[in-house]
């Protein structure tokens, strides 16, 4: 018991495992979408797309996450804007707007000496870093997403499997899209805050994908997907702990370590099916 309850005698490590838990409740939500509809690259995109708006309001010293939340928005919008005007596919205009981006926001930093020092929780991020306000921000950002989503769901599960009915039914697909581009890029800019923008994109994907594997269903997708990152995470964490190491990066490699027992164990359990 004294393994489990030792680090919750640390407001700081109490605040990550609950910042952690509506962390896994936002990314099932929007990464079973990003995953049923082959957007999983998007995720990694956002995470270098935002730099350019973290730097803008590093230098005009605002809110760094604000900052983050703008470019992820015009990231969407842009790169479903390539898109359409030049007929290229997603991926490539995806990695067309991010590139860009990413290089305007390695400019930027070029310009920036102080950035190693005020930034680097943004590259590398800190869970336990987790402040009472972060707390009450990300349960809002639950709780928005998680509305708009499933006010959204007919269209969203109509769009993504059969978009030519969608569209001959007169349903908005294009900004059903951009709208759903919007929403994984917000949820990776409030990731990036607990893993940094290098790893970000395992908490959206990682548990979705996991969830993949086993559920059925939309709803049963989301929940699994929901309780594989509050496992890895809870994990994560306390392994952190006791192995002294980066807290960010060990979640992510307890998640990914969660995939590969799931994979390993659907596949045993297949080739054990009825003979």
């Amino acid at each position: 018991m004294e393994l489990l309850t030792d680090p919750l005698q640390y407001g700081f490590f109490v605040r990550a495992l609950v910042a952690l838990a509506l962390v896994s409740l936002l990314c099932a939500a929007v990464g079973t979408w990003a995953v049923l509809r082959g957007l999983s690259y998007v995720g990694d995109a956002m995470s270098h797309a935002v730099l350019p708006g973290i730097v803008i309001a590093f230098l005009a010293g605002g809110n760094l996450l604000l900052g983050a939340g703008i470019a992820a928005v015009l990231a969407a919008l842009g790169m479903n804007a390539v898109r359409d005007r030049s007929g290229l596919k997603q991926d490539s205009a995806t990695y067309i707007v991010f590139v860009g981006m990413f290089a305007l926001g390695i400019v930027l930093l070029s310009r920036t000496p102080t950035f190693t020092t005020d930034l680097s929780h943004f590259l590398i991020g800190n869970p336990l870093g987790v402040t009472a306000q972060g707390l009450w921000i990300t349960a809002a950002s639950v709780v928005g997403v998680g509305g708009v989503l499933l006010a959204l769901q007919k269209e969203l599960l109509l769009t993504s499997f059969d978009p030519t009915e969608a569209q001959a039914i007169g349903l908005p697909v294009r900004r059903l899209e951009q709208l759903l581009l919007a929403l994984i890029g917000l949820v990776v800019v409030l990731v990036i805050g607990l893993v940094g923008t290098t790893l970000s994109v395992s908490l959206l994907i990682t548990g979705a994908a996991a969830a993949r594997l086993y559920a059925r269903s939309l709803g049963q997708m989301m929940g699994l997907a929901a309780l594989f990152g509050l496992v890895g995470g809870t994990l994560g964490l306390y392994a952190s702990y006791y192995l002294n190491t980066a807290a960010g990066a060990t979640v992510v490699l307890v998640n990914t370590a969660l995939f590969l027992l799931l994979l390993l164990g659907r596949s045993q359990r297949r080739s054990a099916g009825p003979r």
